[in-house]
């Protein structure tokens, strides 16, 4: 597949249907999101993944309850994807100081894309989400409170076919 018509056939998925995801799949988009850049080589994150549908459920109704409820259609993939940020390297701490920029979340940004363009070229649907209640994440896995999770993700087979994307023009997107 080109990679465009892999980014345009990309989307975030609502609907998904009961089936299973292949640990052989699983393990290429984490092979994908292995190789990611990021910045002094830091790999700030750590991916844990939850495909058992009876802990998967206990933390759907548990992370994606009241002012979260938007997000509870992820209950329906049989897989979440639970994105915990680790610490940078100094250099790159250092750096993103001296820039105010986070470069740990670009990293992270840059591996879960990693994963979501592997996961879409293997049929599989994703929703990345960044609204969910975090504290009840961390106790139900048992993370430390200092720890920080930025980034949960929905994966599985779609119910509905790729959406046609609502973009800016190309000519919008860049100054000449």
């Amino acid at each position: 597949m080109k990679f465009k018509d892999l980014v345009k056939k990309r989307f975030s998925a609502r609907k998904y249907i009961n089936k299973p995801v292949e640990k052989e799949k699983i393990d290429l988009c984490i092979e994908a999101a292995r190789l990611a850049p990021s910045a002094c080589n830091s790999q700030p994150w750590k991916f844990i993944i939850v495909d058992d549908s009876h802990l998967k459920n206990k933390i759907s109704d548990n992370i994606f309850g009241g002012i979260y409820n938007m997000n509870s259609f992820a209950k329906q993939a049989p897989v979440l994807v639970v994105v915990l940020s680790e610490r940078g390297r100094f250099t790159a701490k250092v750096g993103g100081f001296i820039r105010n920029t986070k470069y740990y979340l670009i990293d992270i940004g840059i591996a879960v894309e990693h994963f979501i363009l592997q996961a879409t070229e293997l049929d599989l649907a994703t929703c990345w989400i960044g609204w969910f209640n975090e504290k009840k994440l961390k106790k139900l896995l048992s993370i430390d409170k200092h720890k920080k999770i930025d980034i949960v993700f929905s994966l599985g087979y779609s119910l509905e076919p790729p959406i046609k994307k609502n973009r800016k023009s190309t000519e919008d997107m860049y100054y000449k």
